[in-house]
């Protein structure tokens, strides 16, 4: 019987794939995955990735952020961190590991040379069925992200993390304006409409 009914769900799963625009258009674009019109929505509005810039992306696999971010920076430096397998992305620099992870963190420093001027995190936590749950855990990931961020974006620099409209949200916005001058929340169009998530957008760092 659960398993009639995981197979069930994934056939749903399959079907509204194929209906939606942003998953259509992204295959004809040759895109990795439809997250990537999200972080063009958020770099149309914020305008945060520029030519010469070093980019960090966490939880990059499949490389759909990568890509995009890969086509417009163009004398900077980009590195992509996930604990899944990505294939290669033509001048991104993929790290396999965990951000958390202390050696992980170090070898991101030494890449980019305490010179990071932007992070951008699509990091979700694996779904368990409950979305309290779901969203509490993917809001600790765009924490310790936050966290993370303090520590290693130059004083200007931009942060754009994925989180879930959720209990804790609140505590999570209270934070990014404790640490940033500019805070700023924005779902993008290609959002599912039903999906609960949001992206927050920090930029400039305070003197603490």
């Amino acid at each position: 019987m659960k398993k009639s009914k995981r197979i069930k769900k994934s056939n749903i799963w399959k079907i509204k794939q194929h209906r939606d625009q942003f998953f259509k258009k992204s295959k004809a674009l040759g895109f990795r995955s439809r997250a990537s019109f999200k972080l063009l929505e958020l770099n149309n509005k914020f305008k945060f990735i520029k030519k010469n810039i070093n980019l960090l992306d966490l939880g990059s696999s499949p490389g759909g952020w990568s890509q995009i971010a890969s086509q417009i920076i163009k004398s900077g430096r980009i590195m992509s961190v996930d604990i899944k397998d990505m294939e290669p992305i033509r001048n991104v620099e993929f790290l396999k590991g965990d951000i958390l992870n202390d050696q992980t963190k170090a070898k991101v420093l030494k890449f980019f040379n305490s010179n990071l001027d932007v992070i951008i995190s699509d990091m979700a936590a694996d779904t368990t069925g409950n979305k309290s749950l779901d969203s509490i855990r993917t809001n600790q990931l765009c924490t310790d992200v936050i966290y993370f961020s303090k520590d290693t974006l130059k004083p200007k620099g931009v942060l754009v993390s994925k989180l879930f409209m959720g209990d804790d949200f609140l505590e999570v916005k209270k934070l990014a304006k404790s640490l940033f001058q500019k805070v700023n929340f924005f779902k993008p169009e290609s959002s599912r409409k039903e999906s609960k998530e949001t992206y927050l957008h920090c930029e400039i760092l305070k003197s603490l």
